[in-house]
């Protein structure tokens, strides 16, 4: 059985994130990617403390599709060191999750 996952990362602007959102949709690496614009951050980056206005993306996948979709968004992401945080759902509506799975399966030529 696929464990769906929830990643997270951010993008500098919501052009990027869209961009990045939309490849990962239609290479079937995710399901869904939600954007939140507007989200604060304030991290330590080479010794010195960073203030950022960032989008988070909320990306839903299954397990056997996070090696591709974590090379994509290495790929595409304008940051040296990106955030990639992948969390198991342990739980959802059933239909939901189901959705998930579909939504992330390679296609297969028969």
């Amino acid at each position: 059985m696929l464990q769906a996952l929830l990643i997270l990362t951010n993008l500098p602007d919501l052009t990027s994130a869209r961009a990045l959102a939309q490849q990962l949709v239609e290479r079937k690496l995710a399901a869904c990617v939600n954007l939140l614009p507007a989200v604060q951050s304030t991290y330590r980056w080479q010794g010195v403390v960073e203030h950022a206005a960032e989008v988070t993306l909320l990306i839903k996948t299954v397990d056997s599709r996070y090696e591709e979709l974590e090379s994509a968004i290495k790929a595409a992401h304008p940051y040296a060191l990106p955030e990639i945080i992948a969390l198991p759902i342990v739980a959802g509506l059933p239909a939901y999750l189901d959705w998930i799975t579909a939504e992330t399966q390679k296609d297969v030529n028969v």
